[in-house]
């Protein structure tokens, strides 16, 4: 018999100290709002925080959905209103996984060896596969926002994808090794199997809440990329880095998006 202690993520009734204090670390790092928090934890409180990053994507998806509501409300066109929306998540979250997205499709595109790509993964620079994967992804998102037919449609879309997306990247942080013994990624460890599966829990109920069947579909889709993004990742990298994390939630995110719009 194990003498270990029972994990606090599986405490009942909950911690809610410790959720509260969960969120905030988790919003500091996946955010640019102003949050302040115990910076004695550091990095290290991020693994355990986890769980709350699709609160946090719920907050950034809503910041969305109000900007294209507002929009929309002062007869701006679909489009415009798109526009505005992902401008402001991107605003929201410093465009950090944008940035992950940009660096992985460079290190992937234009690497040859194992090394390589992830010297490039890590250079500040941006070349030209990651402009390209730039454009095609924040131009789809736009697209695929306006193309609803109802406008409440797209605000919950927003809610749901930047909420589930987020639970995506726990996963892949609980399952994949890594592909370096540094870096963002190495440095916010691992999150226990309670964590991640509290993380997708909560990430199934936003979408249950927001689309019901529909989300679900979308959320089976999101997961099918992610797990292709990480397996891609194993083969090019031999793991994940924090960039690949980034590709995750914006790879994810887009595909449920555009799921969500042919089930409209």
């Amino acid at each position: 018999m194990s003498d270990d202690p029972p994990d606090p993520i599986l405490q009942w009734p909950p911690d809610y100290g410790a959720w509260w204090s969960d969120l905030k670390v988790a919003a500091a790092f996946l955010t640019r709002l102003p949050v302040r928090t115990d910076g004695s934890a550091g990095m290290a409180a991020l693994a355990r925080a986890s769980r709350c990053f699709p609160v946090v994507g719920l907050g950034i998806g809503l910041a969305g959905g109000v900007l294209y509501a507002i929009a929309v409300a002062l007869d701006l066109p679909p489009l415009l209103a798109a526009i505005i929306a992902v401008a402001g998540t991107v605003a929201v979250t410093g465009a950090l996984h944008e940035d992950g997205l940009a660096d992985t499709a460079d290190g992937f595109g234009g690497g040859g060896d194992r090394d390589r790509k992830l010297q490039i993964m890590r250079d500040s620079r941006i070349g030209t596969y990651g402009v390209v994967a730039l454009v095609l992804a924040l131009g789809a998102r736009v697209v695929a926002v306006a193309s609803f037919e109802d406008d409440s449609d797209a605000v919950l879309a927003l809610i749901l994808c930047a909420a589930a997306s987020r639970a995506f990247v726990v996963a892949v942080m609980q399952r994949e090794p890594l592909a370096r013994g540094d870096g963002l990624a190495a440095t916010a460890g691992r999150p226990t199997q309670p964590t991640m599966l509290w993380a997708l829990a909560l990430g199934v109920i936003v979408a249950l809440a927001c689309a019901g069947l529909d989300g679900l579909v979308a959320v089976a889709i999101g997961g099918a990329i992610t797990w292709a993004i990480a397996a891609l990742a194993r083969r090019q990298i031999g793991g994940v880095t924090g960039d690949v994390l980034g590709a995750v939630q914006q790879g994810s995110e887009l595909a449920m998006l555009l799921t969500l719009v042919a089930l409209d």
